[in-house]
């Protein structure tokens, strides 16, 4: 793969970012890379293991002449990194985003940015339940899609440009209205998080099953339940908060998919469970089929050193 861009900023050095650096290096999709974090801690820490090139002490520091910016910053952060970088941006850069809502980060960002330069926001579903600058790994969105979601009238070779950027680390792309990808979100994304960080914040609460038991005794289900509660607080309480009107929807249809389990469990309509459990069934061989996970034992999810 060449060269995409000549300089790449990355705003936030979590886990997305630091695997962004780690994928532009081994490809050389970029010339130099440079990145910047709230906090100095952060920091510190991106320079220690060598994440970026150059790790800046401000925003616009790392923005200055950058032909493409990725905010990788929780999404309710955006549009006050923005505002801040607006001044700073090189006339036609790209200005990107990693966000799992779309809509609102559109609404959020696009105001800020000047005339020239290009919005083209995306989000690459891949992640861990780690975060911060030391979990990133260049192979994290190897077969994974990333949607790229362009504003309306956005110039499409910028389009083009960061798609291929995308493919360069080993991403698969498709492009979404912003409107479509966070109701698919919070089909496959939002709601389950919700769902999982409220089945253990339930076993936390049956002080009938002691702590240790619920620990000790975790069975694949709750084991993959509080992988998923694991991640990231700030992310996921701002997702929730931005992406309220498709979550609230899928909610609601879960809770009358609930009703009528329970109703079925109730009455002992055996028939009504096989028949459930085989459809959702298939759409989990779907998922392998579309090599988005595997069937190997314990999913093929080896623990990372």
């Amino acid at each position: 793969m060449s060269q995409v861009y000549d300089r790449v900023a990355l705003i936030g050095l979590g886990l997305i970012a630091s695997s962004m650096f780690w994928a532009i290096k081994r490809a050389g999709l970029a010339g130099e890379v440079t990145g910047f974090a709230r906090s100095a801690e952060t920091r510190e820490t991106a320079r220690e293991i060598g994440l970026c090139d150059r790790v800046c002490d401000s925003a616009a520091e790392a923005v200055e002449g950058a032909d493409l910016v990725v905010l990788c910053v929780p999404v309710g952060a955006m549009g006050a990194v923005a505002a801040e970088i607006a001044p700073v941006l090189k006339p036609g850069a790209t200005v990107s985003d990693v966000g799992s809502v779309k809509k609102d980060v559109i609404d959020a960002v696009a105001p800020h940015l000047p005339d020239g330069v290009h919005f083209v926001p995306a989000h690459p579903l891949a992640g861990t339940e780690h975060s911060g600058p030391r979990s990133g790994f260049a192979e994290l969105f190897e077969n994974r899609f990333t949607l790229i979601v362009p504003v309306e009238g956005t110039d499409r070779e910028a389009v083009e440009r960061l798609e291929q950027f995308w493919q360069g680390m080993g991403a698969k792309t498709e492009e979404m209205d912003a409107e479509h990808h966070d109701l698919v979100l919070a089909v496959t994304s939002h709601a389950p998080h919700l769902i999982a960080y409220t089945m253990v914040g339930v076993a936390d609460d049956l002080r009938r099953v002691t702590d240790s038991e619920v620990i000790r005794y975790s069975a694949a289900g709750f084991r993959d339940f509080t992988r998923i509660a694991a991640s990231d607080p700030t992310m996921w309480r701002d997702v929730f908060l931005h992406n309220k009107e498709a979550t609230l929807e899928i909610l609601g249809r879960f809770t009358e998919e609930l009703f009528a389990l329970q109703r079925a469990i109730r009455t002992g309509d055996g028939d009504h469970l096989f028949d459930y459990f085989t459809r959702t069934r298939a759409i989990r061989r779907g998922i392998i089929e579309a090599g988005q996970d595997t069937d190997a034992p314990d999913f093929g999810r080896v623990k990372r050193g």
